[in-house]
């Protein structure tokens, strides 16, 4: 039988290239700019299968322009970039790599707030400008993380990580979520459930880790949650950290919410434009002291990236979830296949 044909739209690593190539004829685009929509509907054309990262959209002009397309393997856990209902309808299968960031991301959400709380970006800059006129007692005085109270809105897998390393800070821990968790679990983690309003009137920390929801997507969105209305709940003292999506966050809001010292800081992964726009207000010189920016790489850590074994890492389960399907190794059983979003779309025509 012929090889199906794969489009992915960045190269995988050596690794994971290696195990396609064996099972598959893959196409990569491999220019340094992302792939331009015009050559993604071009060259997805006659594949059966498709790589993509969060940064191509995935949706209704794509899958008309492929209709040989079985499956659109997701390089990442949230899958906003990929209209899920309009795979569904088409029996087209979305997958994504679950599981294998949630301890990597934590622990960059972690350093986030860290960062942040500590002025380590500002003492970094000292140290290299030949300014450091040695130590002194008022230098680069930040907020102590030890024994503050943490809020995690969103108490899913990562949430929960987040949780698990606050105990070691000996902090109080305030969750919020679309539903509690049970009482055995809030014991475990030693957290407590508060509504988003009291959490973040009471957390001196509040890290963020929902998916991305948009208005008409769900009955209780996360676009924009926090605006000019939640920001102004959150203590002065209190500091804001993203690493989950960038447009969880109204970033005119948190701006302004800067230079009007409604919060005292924040560090931030994940932007509403990526990458950040020349102009974006985030770059104001008057709240860089009080703002952490990265380049979303919260889960760029080697084995979580890298790895092909599916328990480990992004590159295994996304190979796994591809050739679940091409293959058929669930063996017409969906629920052997952990990494598909839409089992519903196996018997769509």
């Amino acid at each position: 039988m012929p090889r199906p044909k794969i489009l992915a739209t960045r190269p995988l690593f050596e690794e994971a290239r290696r195990i396609l190539q064996g099972k598959c004829q893959v196409e990569y685009w491999s220019e340094p700019q992302r792939i331009p929509r015009e050559q993604l509907l071009a060259r997805a054309q006659d594949k059966q299968g498709l790589v993509c990262l969060l940064t191509e959209r995935i949706d209704e002009p794509v899958l008309r322009a492929a209709p040989q397309l079985r499956i659109v393997a997701n390089v990442a856990v949230g899958f906003d970039n990929i209209d899920v209902p309009a795979c569904t309808k088409r029996g087209v299968a979305a997958t994504n790599t679950p599981g294998v960031l949630d301890e990597t991301t934590a622990d960059f959400a972690w350093t986030l707030m860290m960062a942040v709380a500590r002025r380590l970006g500002e003492g970094e800059a000292l140290a290299r400008s030949g300014k450091w006129t040695g130590w002194d007692l008022d230098q680069l005085v930040g907020a102590d993380v030890w024994g503050k109270t943490l809020g995690l809105v969103g108490f899913g897998r990562i949430g929960r990580a987040m949780a698990r390393r606050a105990s070691g800070f000996k902090m109080k821990v305030l969750y919020t979520d679309v539903a509690r968790v049970s009482e055995e679990m809030e014991k475990e983690l030693n957290a407590e459930y508060r509504d988003m309003d009291t959490l973040l009137s009471q957390s001196d920390f509040v890290s963020v880790h929902v998916p991305l929801l948009r208005p008409g997507e769900s009955a209780t969105p996360t676009y924009h949650l926090f605006n000019e209305q939640t920001l102004k709940l959150m203590k002065p003292t209190a500091f804001l950290v993203n690493d989950s999506r960038g447009p969880v966050i109204d970033e005119a809001a948190l701006v302004k919410a800067l230079r009007e010292n409604w919060i005292a800081g924040a560090a931030l992964d994940v932007y509403e434009k990526e990458p950040l726009p020349a102009d974006s207000p985030l770059r104001d010189p008057a709240i860089t002291d009080r703002l952490r920016l990265m380049p979303h790489f919260a889960s760029a850590a080697r084995i979580t990236r890298l790895s092909t074994d599916p328990d480990k890492g992004m590159a295994g389960r996304c190979v796994q979830g591809l050739m679940d399907v091409l293959e058929g190794n669930y063996n017409g059983d969906v629920t052997k296949m952990p990494y598909v979003v839409n089992r519903e779309a196996f018997g769509k025509s």
